[in-house]
């Protein structure tokens, strides 16, 4: 189970929405698993379909963990036209098995587009496993 402070899934939604209808990518850094530091990024596919984090923003990103002992607990993106499910692409591209991989939907024909799906999953091995998430 994700759990995440409200503030933390307000920022995720809120970036998710700036940067629509490209998809938005970010991480929430942290130790023993507890999201604790926020760090938006840049999507430098600067696409609709794809994300993917700048290799120098991600270096510098990492050496800045390792500084401060923390890990990526949470790495989010959106999906700006389907489900917040992951991506065959998404799947291929998770490397931290031990994050917790959230998507936010931002597509227009939600049931409720002032709550957008909002969900986490453990991808690990090519394995998609869906968790709840308690915002707190």
């Amino acid at each position: 189970m994700l759990q995440l402070s409200q503030e933390f899934h307000d920022r995720i939604v809120a970036h998710a929405r700036r940067d629509h209808p490209d998809e938005a990518c970010g991480v929430i850094a942290g130790r023993d698993g507890r999201p604790e530091r926020f760090l938006e990024m840049v999507n430098a596919a600067r696409s609709p379909t794809f994300y993917e984090f700048d290799s120098l923003d991600l270096l510098k990103l990492y050496k800045d963990m390792d500084s401060r002992d923390e890990e990526p607990v949470v790495i989010y993106h959106s999906h700006t036209a389907t489900e917040a499910y992951p991506s065959r692409t998404d799947v291929s591209y998770a490397s931290e098995p031990d994050a917790h991989y959230v998507l936010v939907s931002t597509r227009e024909d939600q049931a409720d587009p002032q709550r957008p799906e909002f969900r986490s999953y453990r991808i690990v091995d090519g394995v998609i496993s869906e968790e709840p998430v308690e915002i707190i």
